[in-house]
């Protein structure tokens, strides 16, 4: 059997301090660190999503940055598929990896992927619907195809994600039930998988995430918010809708004052860092480390490396 490359990963909820004790760990033990935020992916979208810093980048190597245009469509099966083909490239360089980020679904898409796999390709059909897509209106109708065959997937890919769309249909008529209907099945995964999460006590973490807020506002929160739309971005992209931009919205308009904008994105925080901590319970194989502990580093890395007693 061949031997499964080996992926460690340090998740937690926002503001629980991860992004310190990764570049620390990292740093010392030579690692890459692969984000896995859903908003980082985004280019331009810096201060709201705490992408790392220049100067953070420079002490590490960071992957899975500034993948695509926040108002481009980028699901969780693309992270998935951007992330293993870039592991199984650095494991052939012989870098080791380290994925740090509070995005759940993509650390569930990844060590429990759920595919399709099983459904054999259709080259014949994929070219016939890529050069549909290419005619003018064609991704309209393309979409409209799809519709009418699974209205249930249709309504979760927008327009412009002709590769999914694609797939979609390809499965739908291949197998003659929906798309949305398919069995699931977990595919043989080529990783193996040691992950380590950051916790604090609740008034901590709720006291780090009002910081961090501040932090952002500070740094010019608005401004960057401002000139995504200014560039065309519209305020529906499903970027547009990730905390601290969604807030800041109606105070460009003129309708909220900057301190009601702060507080909802504050409030939105504590209401997101509760949904990632029952999230990842809901996860195996996952132990947990207090960051404000002398010794995190010290228990996230045996952890990672499997020579924590639990193990």
């Amino acid at each position: 059997m061949k031997e499964k490359i080996l992926c460690r990963v340090l998740t937690g909820p926002t503001a629980s301090g991860k992004t310190a004790l990764s570049l620390r760990l990292a740093k010392k033990a030579g690692w890459d660190i692969l984000c896995m935020d859903s908003m980082q992916v985004y280019r331009r979208m810096n201060i709201g999503t705490a992408k790392p810093t220049e100067a953070e980048r420079s002490e590490v190597p960071h992957h899975l940055l500034d993948l695509c245009e926040p108002d481009e469509p980028f699901s969780v099966a693309d992270y998935r598929e951007e992330a293993e083909r870039l592991v199984q490239k650095l494991w052939r360089e012989g870098r080791e990896v380290l994925f740090v980020g509070g995005t759940g679904l993509y650390l569930q898409a990844l060590t429990h992927p759920m595919a399709m796999g099983h459904v054999a390709a259709n080259p014949e059909l994929r070219e016939t619907l890529r050069r549909m897509a290419e005619e003018p209106d064609g991704r309209r109708l393309l979409h409209e195809r799809l519709e009418k065959e699974d209205p249930e997937t249709a309504a979760r890919l927008p327009l412009n994600d002709i590769r999914r769309v694609i797939r979609a249909i390809e499965v739908t008529e291949g197998t003659g039930i929906p798309f949305s209907r398919q069995p699931p099945r977990e595919e043989e995964s080529a990783f193996r998988w040691r992950i380590a999460a950051t916790c604090l006590e609740r008034p901590v973490l709720y006291s780090r995430i009002h910081e961090r807020v501040d932090r952002m506002i500070e740094a010019g929160l608005a401004e960057e918010v401002r000139g995504l739309l200014e560039s065309g971005i519209p305020e529906t992209a499903q970027s547009m809708n990730g905390l601290g931009y969604k807030e800041m919205v109606p105070f460009l308009h003129g309708e909220i004052s900057l301190e009601e904008a702060a507080d909802r994105i504050r409030l939105g925080s504590r209401h997101y860092a509760k949904r990632q901590e029952t999230f990842l319970r809901r996860l195996e194989d996952i132990r947990y480390v207090n960051a404000d502990d002398s010794d995190a580093e010290e228990q996230i890395r045996k952890i990672l490396d499997g020579k924590d007693r639990s193990a």
